[in-house]
């Protein structure tokens, strides 16, 4: 466990704002909130990609929209069948 870990612990930071991780909301099978991205790579009526320090994030689903765009998160709506990370 490096410094940063152990300071977030210790200072009850969130893990996602100390760490620079992101946090992804799940709600149901028809949103996905993803915060602290970096930029969105593609973006499809089946698939959108965002890009996160944590690496590539796919979304898969139908009739993907994306709802909301601001410098903290990203909301992407639709039927969402599958979550994954892409790459390293």
């Amino acid at each position: 466990m490096g410094i940063r870990e152990k300071l977030t612990g210790l200072l009850s930071l969130p893990r996602e704002i100390a760490l620079n991780l992101p946090l992804i909301i799940i709600t149901g099978r028809d949103e996905v909130n993803i915060e602290n991205y970096k930029g969105i790579k593609e973006y499809t009526d089946d698939r959108v990609t965002v890009n996160t320090s944590a690496g590539m994030l796919l979304v898969e689903g139908r009739k993907l929209k994306l709802r909301q765009i601001t410098d903290e998160n990203v909301i992407v709506s639709g039927v969402i069948t599958a979550l994954q990370y892409t790459g390293e």
